[in-house]
């Protein structure tokens, strides 16, 4: 039987042990939902306070220039590249997932005028699909079709007519990973052109964008990026396609000459034209602080790491919870998952509410999931032992039956 001293001895090899010093972890907390908001890195309050007290408060509007406000955009872009397996000049930090899937879907579509039909999942993380919604406002003669409703799977929707497929590599509920490279092919086989969602999978796996000769790409920096919550998003668009794409945000960030102020828009030739207005600042420094925990990191040992975690956790969960009515949601392969662990149970939510209580921070997703997010850099074996200890006790306890596990705030 694996021990807690087991976890202990793999913690003492972790090659990647050292990173954990670089964030601020509340003491005697388990932190298992970096997959929805990473912890603060401990530079970022050095680097807010230079940003506030200093280039603001001291050198005002100088320091669009002196700080180099104005090309944090194409900076922290470039940084995020490097972990999405894009050459420099293709990624932008810039606003919103949400607002950066609009710009997306527009300039995908742009590229095939002819074509009238967006793919995505149905099971999608539900912003990607409003988002498209949004886009069919302004084109009614757009129809959708969506995997699990149209057909079983995404590949059989993909043909002749389809002008853009958006699709997650990793899925927001099981973690299930997607074929990146494969679905590409295969769209680009129809002539169609792919927009990937890498919200679950930036910063915390190998992506290679370029390699697999992705269109665009879009990104949160709040979950493995440990940006901050509301942390600006990164968008991602091929070389090939500077220059010729449009997006409709044509704010003047995107312009190819911003400051000569002219009347008529004329898009920047390159990745600047997905920009729109001015950025918030303060956030992108804090973003800075998050991608330099993360600068010289190996993907590759984070991805060791992270099947190897998520491998125990399903191990010692079946072995502990046995007969306690948990139906694992993840992939059993461990290749086939990303770095979260999703169980099913019918009380998911009190049982959720039960374990941060005991300072297990994990969370629910409706109807009946529950996830357990698993971030190697400052994650220890020992952690996981204990979140499968702690679940455990309140499966056999029933202490998830207390009222006060049953109320729902209004953030879930």
């Amino acid at each position: 039987m694996f021990t807690r001293q087991d976890a202990e001895t793999l913690d003492q090899t972790d090659p990647l042990r050292d990173y954990r010093q670089r964030f601020r972890l509340p003491e005697g907390m388990i932190y298992l939902d970096g997959n929805s908001l990473g912890p603060a890195p401990k530079s970022v309050f050095e680097e807010l306070a230079s940003a506030a007290g200093t280039e603001w408060a001291d050198d005002l509007i100088t320091s669009w220039n002196k700080a180099g406000w104005f090309k944090l955009t194409d900076t922290l872009g470039d940084r995020v590249g490097q972990l999405v397996g894009a050459a420099p000049g293709q990624c932008v930090v810039c606003d919103t997932t949400s607002i950066n899937i609009y710009k997306a879907l527009h300039a995908a579509l742009s590229l095939r005028p002819d074509r009238t039909v967006i793919v995505s999942e149905g099971g999608s993380f539900p912003t990607d699909l409003y988002m498209i919604d949004g886009v069919i406002q302004t084109r009614p003669d757009l129809t959708v079709r969506l995997e699990g409703r149209d057909a079983v799977t995404l590949e059989e929707l993909i043909d002749e007519t389809v002008a853009v497929v958006l699709v997650n590599q990793v899925d927001y509920r099981s973690g299930r990973i997607r074929d990146m490279a494969k679905v590409t092919e295969q769209a680009h086989k129809a002539g169609a052109i792919v927009v990937w969602d890498l919200c679950h999978s930036a910063g915390n796996m190998p992506v290679d964008l370029d390699g697999c000769d992705a269109d665009f790409a879009v990104g949160c920096s709040y979950k493995y990026l440990n940006g901050g919550p509301g942390a600006p998003a990164f968008i991602y668009a091929a070389r090939r396609h500077h220059g010729q794409f449009r997006q409709p945000l044509s704010g003047w960030w995107g312009h190819q000459a911003p400051f000569e102020f002219n009347q008529n828009y004329q898009a920047d030739p390159g990745i600047r034209a997905m920009l729109c207005g001015t950025q918030p600042i303060l956030s992108l420094r804090a973003m800075k602080a998050g991608l330099d925990a993360v600068a010289d990191v190996d993907l590759q040992l984070i991805r060791q790491k992270s099947m190897a975690m998520t491998d125990l956790f399903i191990r010692l969960v079946e072995e502990r919870c046995e007969g306690y009515g948990l139906s694992l949601f993840s992939p059993r392969e461990a290749r086939m998952r990303g770095s979260q662990v999703s169980f099913r149970h019918e009380n998911g939510f009190a049982i959720v509410q039960a374990l941060i209580d005991r300072k297990v921070i994990g969370d629910f997703r409706k109807p009946d999931i529950m996830r357990f997010g698993f971030a190697p850099l400052y994650l220890r074996f020992a952690d996981v032992w204990d979140a499968a200890d702690h679940l455990e006790q309140v499966l056999r306890t029933e202490e998830w039956r207390q009222d006060r596990f049953q109320v729902k705030g209004e953030v879930t």
